[in-house]
């Protein structure tokens, strides 16, 4: 049934599915342009905002290859960004075989369709899982690390510069730890939960190993000013990007400890800043909800085409558009792929 409008002068078809099809669109496949036009503006400002805020603290900002080192089943082992660009050629490949999918239905080969959806669908999944598992991995942390009252985040290292956990060395004693509530914590906030280790096992685990030392969260730059300051080690501070301390300013800094930070939440981060961690979840959950909510289109298309209802209308479309969507879904990972883990 078409919609009319009636005018002064004549009665003019609207776009209610007739003929009058600006670009030679149909209005489902139009619509889908617009949501996509808009989600992409959403992504940008959420990017733009990224870019900012690391270019002003770019100082503390967490280096990727030290973050993003976890590969499933090779416990204990780094494998910086591997597993990131094996999820990146998954939900690619995925798009390629939406693309078949797509052509199929052009040709009206069922067959093909629901071979390539299911291709799409098991990609998807898998990138979901694998983007959770990624998510696991950065809250639970590896290796933890010490908030200073001042804020400053202190991380430690061996005399060769690779990062120690405080696993590693933290001391065992007979202490009783009491969570901080709001009726307790200082100014009525609470805690979530203890640490694994107090901030006194830390100190007495790291005065007993002489040979640990503290890195800072700050990059190394090797101006006039830090060449000449004795509280840095710079030949390790060069080597891995980070200022390493001596040993003598390691014990100074390590008294000011205020908190054992384990992994990462909106609050404490120890790999670095704490806006890293908040862009991180944000940007990296929508996104993650953008492939989970395409998976789940899919599936409800991917049934419709076993049900042979599209074969019966003799079109494909909603193929084609639930198609545009989720090649929308990886041009936005590359560029979430880009300013995350490479740049």
């Amino acid at each position: 049934m078409e919609a009319t409008v009636t005018t002064a002068n004549s009665e003019e078809k609207t776009w209610g599915g007739g003929d009058n099809q600006p670009m030679g669109a149909s209005y489902g496949k139009l619509m889908m342009w617009f949501f996509i036009v808009s989600d992409a503006l959403t992504f940008s400002g959420f990017l733009a905002a990224y870019g900012f805020s690391r270019f002003k603290f770019i100082e503390t900002w967490p280096l990727a290859d030290e973050v993003f080192t976890h590969f499933p089943f090779m416990h204990g082992v780094s494998a910086p960004m591997y597993y990131v660009a094996l999820m990146t050629f998954i939900l690619i490949f995925s798009s390629v075989t939406m693309v078949l999918a797509v052509d199929a239905g052009h040709q009206m080969k069922k067959d093909k369709v629901i071979i390539y959806m299911f291709l799409t669908i098991i990609g998807g999944g898998i990138f979901v899982g694998s983007q959770a598992w990624e998510w696991k991995n950065f809250i639970k942390g590896e290796y933890g690390a010490i908030e200073t009252k001042g804020g400053s985040l202190l991380q430690f290292v061996d005399k060769e510069g690779n990062r120690v956990a405080l696993a590693d060395f933290a001391a065992t004693l007979q202490e009783e730890r009491v969570q901080h509530t709001r009726s307790n914590g200082s100014w009525f906030v609470g805690e979530d939960a203890l640490p694994t280790y107090s901030i006194a096992e830390v100190q007495a685990g790291f005065e007993a190993h002489p040979d640990l030392l503290i890195r800072t969260e700050v990059i190394y730059e090797a101006t006039p000013e830090t060449k000449v300051d004795a509280k840095i080690n710079h030949e390790l501070s060069k080597f891995k990007h980070k200022t390493v301390l001596t040993r003598e300013e390691s014990v100074v800094r390590l008294a000011q400890a205020a908190y054992v930070v384990e992994g990462a939440n909106l609050v404490r981060n120890e790999y670095g800043s704490k806006l890293f961690a908040d862009f991180f979840f944000f940007i990296t959950g929508f996104h993650g909800f953008h492939v989970f909510s395409g998976v789940i289109i899919n599936i409800i298309i991917f049934f419709n085409v076993l049900l042979g209802t599209y074969e019966k209308r003799g079109s494909y479309e909603m193929v084609e558009k639930v198609g545009l969507y989720w090649h929308f879904v990886d041009l936005v990972w590359v560029f979430v792929f880009t300013v995350f883990y490479l740049v």
